[in-house]
């Protein structure tokens, strides 16, 4: 199983993630069995680590905000995002990471 799917239909990513919060920076770390781990430069008290993951997946796929949801794992190192309206480019980061870390 691949850390992402894509639903060619809807135009959405599903993304599972690893969390590392209270890391010194915000970065992708590499995978972790099906997983993508990102080191989160917050700590995981009253949401800032899952508000820095949000705007660290704001800013890596250049998405708006609000086109990023946290599905499921809000209160947990595993969690599954939603990224809406991803187009081509979105998709080439996912390959591009993917292949970096595999």
């Amino acid at each position: 199983m691949s850390w992402y799917r894509y639903d060619e239909k809807s135009g959405c990513v599903t993304l599972v993630l690893y969390i590392q919060p209270n890391a010194r920076t915000t970065e992708v770390a590499g995978l972790h069995g099906d997983a993508l781990k990102i080191k989160v430069g917050a700590p995981a008290l009253d949401d800032k680590a899952n508000r820095k993951l949000i705007d660290f997946l704001h800013q890596w796929f250049k998405l708006p905000i609000l086109d990023i949801t946290l599905k499921q794992g809000a209160r947990s190192r595993r969690k599954v995002v939603e990224l809406r309206n991803a187009g081509p480019a979105v998709m080439a980061t996912l390959i591009s990471t993917t292949n970096t870390y595999a």
